[in-house]
């Protein structure tokens, strides 16, 4: 067994290497922000896609994180609520993963959570609901690992300074790993405002972002605003970021989707949830934290009337009245947000089909 010393100057040695792993982030896009503690390595990333998408960490070997985070749907599942391993609802939709390294806080409704690699144990132990279901099942689900000569050689590489790299720790820093070099800059909107490529976008869409930016008309930005159209972003020279959560009128809010209110049981919180990125939002139906939207139509439909009457309602939640022609522009826009290259990109496909 090595000595301590040698083992915490391995650990500095491999934070100092993983500035040499490629993210392919674009010029003039900013790094995310990567805890030191959890350095990125080629070896890891490799590691943390094969258990991403790893069913045998779920209770009946049904489902892996990628059962809910789907690559062609840009990493959620198309469902109004995601569904468990044994069958059970959750309350809310899945979120996408894509370019979830900037994402200042995770989840729906959780003003504290903001570590992919403390996330990724809710899906994996959670018991309300019931998501992968490895509670209590975690020696039987590494002993499967420990004979599995993929992961023979993918552990000590991912973990060389460690005598037993098999450890529910090293689980989620090897999947948040791989979900931090899930990013999307490639989209047809990219193209055109920052690639200079004028022809990558239609008329119609370049229309559709005069909307999309004007507060007396569409205002979207005002909640989704930035290059990630979410909000304020987390990267390496700003560490600290705060989170966006809006309540927009939606519903009654009653429980268990009741917004930031399930946790803080502050009144003011009642209902605010989330900024989502709206990269990718023409493949990601249905809409909102609970589903309750179908079509991009649907979700303009409930803004343009200024949302439901709610005592919480954010106070920038206007109506605004659009021709048949400018909604058609506005929904352009938003498509050109796609990333088709993403949805396809074998980096982040299932190792294992």
């Amino acid at each position: 067994m090595l000595p301590r010393a040698v083992l915490i100057l391995l650990s500095l040695a491999a934070s100092l290497a993983a500035s040499d792993f490629d993210l392919q982030i674009p010029k003039g896009f900013p790094r995310p922000y990567i805890p030191l503690d959890n350095p990125i390595t080629s070896e890891k990333v490799e590691l943390g896609r094969r258990l991403f998408y790893e069913k045998r960490m779920s209770v009946n070997g049904k489902e892996s994180c990628g059962s809910c985070h789907r690559q062609e749907l840009a990493f959620t599942d198309g469902r109004a609520h995601a569904e468990g391993t044994t069958g059970q609802q959750h309350p809310r939709s899945s979120m996408s993963l894509v370019n979830i390294a900037y994402a200042p806080r995770l989840t729906w409704a959780n003003a504290t959570l903001s570590s992919l690699e403390e996330q990724a144990l809710v899906p994996m132990l959670g018991e309300s609901p019931v998501e992968l279901g490895l509670k209590g099942h975690e020696e039987a689900f590494f002993t499967k690992l420990r004979k599995d000569p993929i992961y023979q050689k993918l552990f000590p590489a991912a973990f060389p300074a460690e005598t037993d790299s098999y450890t529910i720790t090293n689980v989620t820093k090897a999947i948040a790993t791989f979900e931090r070099t899930i990013i999307s800059m490639r989209s047809p909107y990219d193209r055109y405002r920052w690639g200079g490529d004028m022809s990558a976008l239609s008329d119609s869409a370049k229309r559709g972002e005069l909307l999309f930016s004007t507060s007396e008309r569409g205002g979207c930005f005002q909640c989704h605003g930035g290059w990630n159209f979410s909000g304020d972003v987390r990267f390496e020279s700003s560490p600290n970021a705060h989170a966006s959560f809006f309540n927009t009128g939606m519903s009654k809010y009653e429980a268990p989707n009741r917004g930031l209110f399930e946790q803080s049981q502050r009144p003011e919180d009642m209902g605010r949830f989330r900024v989502p990125t709206l990269r990718n939002i023409a493949v990601t139906a249905p809409y909102m934290h609970d589903g309750s939207m179908a079509t991009l139509e649907d979700v303009l439909n409930h803004y343009s009337r200024g949302g439901l009457e709610n005592p919480n309602k954010t106070r920038i939640l206007h109506g605004f009245t659009l021709t048949g022609a400018e909604r058609h522009d506005l929904v352009e826009f938003l498509k050109s947000l796609t990333d088709e290259e993403l949805l396809h990109d074998p980096r982040w496909s299932d190792p294992w089909k």
